[in-house]
């Protein structure tokens, strides 16, 4: 997390993007382009997020992906890309177990952890029904990140802890009060997040959050809300902006376009612009020459 604070403290933005393997590590270590203002502009890290783990596995986004699972993509893209990982912890399971994930996930070379403060049967927080969600109490999930911050690790891990007050129509003032409790409790950072496709309430959390915790990293996760510039939200009081599932909701069309074109035409010759050459793929990986 001191390479974000660092960064954070010299008045810098961070993008982090999606990634479900080495390979799409690969994409977002190596893409950059240039700015309106001739600088050269790249992601700043890697979001490791459990509903594209999930989903890459062929299961549903309801805490099924464990621990393990986590450090071994962690590693896997550590070896292809040199940059921050923050990974997605989802409600962090049982306060007695959280020690233990936030040491292996640290042993494994994450920058950061999010932890969202549901508790019982997790359900993705994009979904239109939220009726069977339960918040945690504030007095329990501060516990769980005051475990999270005591626990020994090899190297300092960040806990950026998610509130859902506003995805569950608990409302803004329950949303700042979880805030003010959390960073006492130690946490090194907030993500507040919404399923409105107006980005009005996360913006209207931004400019009072600023206000009283300065200098506290502040996240955003615009995937509902996805018309607002990355800019637009920085200049609100966010410091990090997660794009975070968007690199396997890309995939998944342009495979099935390539299935599709296959069996239409009983021969790959017309998927042949929408595909990588043979060429390509082979010298994609270094070393695949040898």
């Amino acid at each position: 997390m001191d390479v974000f604070l660092n960064r954070i403290k010299q008045g810098q933005h961070i993008r982090l993007l999606e990634a479900h393997s080495a390979l799409s590590a690969m994409i977002i270590e190596n893409t950059a382009v240039v700015g309106n203002n001739g600088s050269k502009k790249a992601f700043d890290g890697i979001w490791l997020s459990s509903l594209t783990v999930s989903t890459i596995k062929g299961l549903p986004d309801i805490e099924l992906v464990d621990i393990t699972t986590k450090v071994n993509l962690i590693q896997e893209i550590k070896r292809v890309s040199s940059k921050p990982i923050v990974v997605d912890c989802d409600t962090g399971g049982l306060n007695q177990q959280f020690s233990f994930t936030v040491s292996a996930l640290a042993g494994a070379g994450a920058t950061a952890i999010v932890i969202e403060d549901k508790v019982g049967f997790k359900q993705n927080s994009l979904f239109d029904d939220h009726h069977s969600q339960v918040q945690d109490t504030i007095e329990n999930f501060c516990d769980k990140i005051r475990i999270g911050k005591s626990t020994p690790t090899p190297h300092p891990i960040g806990i950026i802890a998610r509130i859902e007050s506003l995805v569950l129509g608990k409302g803004m003032d329950d949303a700042l009060e979880r805030a003010a409790a959390y960073i006492s409790a130690g946490a090194d950072g907030v993500l507040i997040h919404s399923k409105d496709k107006s980005p009005e309430s996360v913006i209207s959390f931004a400019e009072q959050f600023v206000t009283a915790h300065p200098g506290v990293p502040l996240v955003c996760v615009p995937s509902k809300f996805n018309s607002i510039c990355d800019e637009q939200l920085f200049a609100s009081g966010f410091h990090i902006v997660i794009h975070a599932n968007h690199l396997l909701r890309a995939a998944y069309p342009a495979m099935f376009n390539v299935a599709v074109d296959i069996l239409t035409h009983d021969r790959s010759y017309e998927a042949s612009d929408k595909i990588m050459s043979i060429d390509k793929i082979l010298t994609l990986i270094p070393g695949s020459q040898c």
